[in-house]
């Protein structure tokens, strides 16, 4: 480990990141600044892209990949020469959210293989607190024959990343770091204090680590939830939830969450890993499910609203035509994970709506294959009954109020599920607004 340490300082060891997308390119990028560095990952299409200078996550722009001293691979001969093996491969959930381990496990036996003495396998991977040590470990281990913190060593430094947001970056976030016994952690810590400029948070242990991550988004989740959940309240008393929370906001501590879908790749899938461990050791977590169910249903809740508004305003639903504004999990981003919109999209199926999706963030195809949805250019729009914005996309809070009025037939619904207007703005018109 010292010898390892010492190469490190002198940017003698070569760096293998498996997996390289929203979190794994930005990581391979940072590293190539300051080590031989190479990006490892099973689709061959996305490093063909890569190698074109192309990263449709829209993580990396064009000049920063170009200046990059980084190779990319799908081969992995091509990292086996590595001491270094950093695995930031999706954790998602089944059907039935329960954690899938799938793309964990493949990634830790791909690097077992190649595993050698002295090597370090550090996960970014956001895991319920114990997975590290309890499920990849003993991969590791058996792919490779080797023997846990006496041949080889591990460490664990969630990613946080978040998506579109180009002022919180990767470097720009303070780490956690751990490791797998105290030299480890000590290297890990140094390793990744090479390349963030906001510093490191050094955890006791690795179970510490992957805690301290996947409540994070537990916090986010409970919170939106709470929001979430007195947003249908005020609704029903007739009272407008945003200017509930700009009143409560003038008080110093109160929390500024507001209501909405929740998707993505994190917040709307670390909990599961969390109430999976807590279950599993015999505690049933009351609270995260709780926050769980209310935010897996506001797809419905925000259609059903739909319904009403267009039935209210003497619209048969029945064949009604609702424009969907955004299909990505948020605004000003191409990721697809997890969105919650296409439950607004299979509720107003069920009531007999045509739709019309418009994203300018959505790559087309993806759109297609996962969800089956066939996006549209925005001035396809035209000739529709209500109009939902599902994702403030900052295209959409451009759109002029003339230009709305022209989308509609002679009445129009205004489904604003971020609040992207006042509630004053259509007042003048025949369109009527509701946010949630």
């Amino acid at each position: 480990m010292n010898n390892l340490q010492s190469r490190i300082q002198n940017q003698e060891s070569k760096i293998g990141i498996i997996g390289l997308g929203y979190v794994g390119l930005p990581l391979a990028i940072e590293f190539s600044k300051k080590y031989p560095t190479v990006g490892f990952d099973l689709n061959e299409e996305r490093i063909k892209q890569l190698k074109g200078d192309i990263d449709k996550t829209l993580e990396v722009d064009e000049k920063e990949l170009n200046a990059a001293n980084l190779k990319y691979t799908t081969d992995v001969i091509e990292i086996d020469d590595c001491n270094i093996y950093i695995i930031t491969v999706p954790t998602p959930v089944d059907k039935y959210n329960n954690p899938d381990m799938k793309p964990l496990a493949s990634a830790s036996k791909t690097v077992g293989t190649i595993l050698k003495k002295d090597d370090v396998v550090i996960y970014e991977s956001t895991v319920y607190p114990g997975a590290t040590e309890e499920f990849c470990v003993p991969i590791l281990e058996k792919e490779s024959g080797l023997k846990y913190n006496t041949d080889f060593f591990c460490g664990y430094s969630p990613e946080r990343i978040n998506p579109g947001d180009k002022e919180h970056r990767l470097t720009t976030i303070k780490k956690i770091t751990a490791g797998s016994n105290k030299n480890t952690a000590e290297f890990v810590d140094m390793l990744y204090k090479s390349i963030i400029s906001a510093g490191t948070h050094k955890a006791s242990s690795i179970a510490v680590a992957e805690a301290a991550k996947v409540i994070e988004n537990i916090q986010r989740d409970v919170n939106i939830a709470l929001i979430n959940e007195l947003s249908m309240i005020f609704d029903k008393l007739d009272i407008d939830t945003t200017e509930v929370l700009e009143a409560a906001g003038t008080k110093w501590n109160f929390l500024p969450f507001r209501p909405g879908l929740v998707g993505g790749h994190c917040i709307g899938v670390d909990p599961y890993y969390m109430t999976h461990k807590a279950q599993e050791i015999g505690y049933h977590p009351e609270m995260i499910l709780a926050g769980r169910r209310i935010n897996d249903t506001m797809g419905k809740y925000i259609a059903d609203i739909t319904i009403n508004k267009i039935a209210k305003a003497g619209i048969n639903p029945f064949g009604a035509k609702v424009a969907i504004f955004g299909i990505t999990f948020k605004e000003n981003c191409p990721d697809l994970r997890n969105s919650k919109v296409p439950d607004i999209i299979n509720h107003l199926h069920a009531y007999g709506c045509e739709t019309k999706v418009t994203d300018p963030f959505a790559d087309i195809t993806e759109a297609r294959d996962k969800f089956k949805i066939d996006l549209l250019d925005l001035d396809k729009i035209s000739k529709i009954d209500a109009v939902i914005i599902a994702v403030a996309h900052g295209e959409y809070k451009r759109i002029a109020k003339v230009q709305w009025q022209k989308m509609f037939n002679s009445k129009g619904i205004f489904i604003d599920v971020k609040s992207i207007y006042e509630k004053d703005y259509f007042t003048d018109t025949n369109i009527i607004h509701w946010r949630l």
